[in-house]
């Protein structure tokens, strides 16, 4: 449709064609419609399919390259027992290797040109896992032990509390010691400190302080330390439990019956059947 405005011709497009792009929502609210981006994602996902490294976006294998995966045209070769080589290129680096009937390992692949040994690529990785395991059996985990007091505690509750820590203290664990104040014992912050020091210095021989009484809110807060590493203390449990299943020799020489009473209990025998 046009319309002629001083020698100018102005057109004006139909109400219909101008919303195409806009769905009604709610009688008057008019929102653009989702058809180009449903297009789009469509595109986007066909793009993905479609292949390529950047699209689909694999993982980065962290293993070192061996052998013909190595990319390098030429590599700083290692021996077996670690003696320098020098710079030779890749094919007469796997030619070694297929010699000596071992691996060509990529062990310093950013370096230029990348570093590489021959070694046995299986038995390698195998030692690798068992060190690994090794140091994942001695590790500790630090655990923190949690016990709530009451100010006016009874003195049997306060002796079956003081025997909790000093257990946890001798497993190698650090103990967290909370003083719990209610109504009007928070006005008396100094009946818990005592107790937390009476508390310290029962199991002293123990443990040490390691965080000195703080508040915090309506509790005190203390944490005792072991004086022992749990690591230690595992090893001295160990070691007290293998003395207990081996006996000493002197002991077994002690349980063991003698010749000369062995042949009188025989003596003595022989008479009371000869006497019968």
């Amino acid at each position: 449709m046009g319309n002629h405005r001083d020698g100018a011709v102005v057109v004006v497009a139909p109400l219909s064609a101008s919303l195409a792009g806009f769905s009604r929502v709610g009688g008057s609210v008019l929102r653009p419609r989702r058809e180009n981006h449903r297009a789009r994602s469509a595109d986007t996902a066909a793009g993905s399919a479609g292949g390529g490294d950047e699209a689909q976006g694999g993982h980065i294998s962290v293993e070192a390259r061996i052998n013909d995966r190595i990319r390098a045209p030429e590599v700083r070769l290692v021996g077996p027992k670690g003696e320098q080589i020098g710079i030779v290129s890749i094919n007469d680096a796997l030619k070694l290797a297929q010699e000596a009937d071992l691996d060509l390992v990529e062990v310093a692949p950013t370096a230029r040109p990348p570093v590489a040994k021959l070694m046995d690529y299986g038995k390698y990785k195998y030692e690798s896992a068992v060190k690994a395991r090794e140091s994942r059996k001695n590790q500790t985990q630090t655990v923190v032990k949690e016990i709530k007091l009451r100010p006016k505690i009874d003195p049997h509750d306060y002796g079956t509390k003081k025997g909790h820590v000093e257990r946890f203290l001798k497993a190698g664990d650090k103990v967290k010691v909370t003083i719990m104040f209610r109504g009007r014992e928070q006005s008396r912050p100094e009946l818990g400190f005592r107790l937390l020091q009476r508390l310290a210095s029962d199991v002293e021989e123990l443990g040490f302080v390691e965080s000195q009484p703080k508040q915090d809110g309506r509790n005190m807060i203390m944490v005792i330390g072991p004086h022992r590493k749990k690591s230690d203390t595992k090893a001295h449990t160990a070691s007290q439990a293998q003395n207990r299943s081996v006996p000493s020799p002197r002991a077994a020489a002690a349980a063991a019956p003698r010749p000369a009473e062995s042949e009188a209990a025989g003596l003595a025998g022989s008479i009371t059947r000869a006497a019968i």
